[in-house]
């Protein structure tokens, strides 16, 4: 039988599973991080090289989850995920020249102005719009052909 620590551990991997990504998202970044190219783009931007052991560390957990099921493994790429996601929102959360809203604008859902609805008449976003409402086409849009590029 497991014990009480290994059962949290494999709860709380398992409501934050949601967190990890694909083990092939983490061979492709370790891999685009020792590349030429990437080299040379963290060069660039961050003017030195970085280290990319973190995303070897995370491909060897994820495989390790996935081919042996040691939550263990998964914890630690979960918790570098959410690093990564600190790290990502770190600008957001201080940058304080916008005000943060907590709801939206009373009349963030008025119609739109004149020109707009103009413009939108007999479109193709229309037709979609009134196929999906369940309303009647007009007959020029019935009978119009759309052009799509592969």
């Amino acid at each position: 039988m497991k014990e009480d620590s290994e059962l949290i551990l494999e709860n709380e991997v398992k409501q934050n599973s949601w967190k990890m990504r694909p083990c092939t998202f983490y061979k492709e970044e370790y891999k685009e991080c020792r590349s030429i190219k990437g080299r040379f783009q963290q060069y660039f931007v961050n003017g030195d090289i970085l280290d990319c052991s973190s995303w070897q560390h995370d491909l060897n957990d994820c495989i390790n989850f996935e081919e042996k099921g040691d939550f263990r493994s998964a914890k630690r790429v979960i918790d570098n995920e959410n690093l990564r996601r600190k790290e990502r929102m770190q600008g957001h959360w201080e940058n304080d020249v916008w005000k943060k809203r907590s709801k939206p604008p009373d009349d963030f859902n008025k119609p739109l102005p004149d020109f707009i609805t103009k413009r939108y008449e007999n479109s193709y976003l229309e037709a979609k719009s009134k196929e999906m409402k369940g309303e009647a086409l007009p007959d020029t849009i019935k009978e119009a052909t759309y052009c799509t590029l592969m």
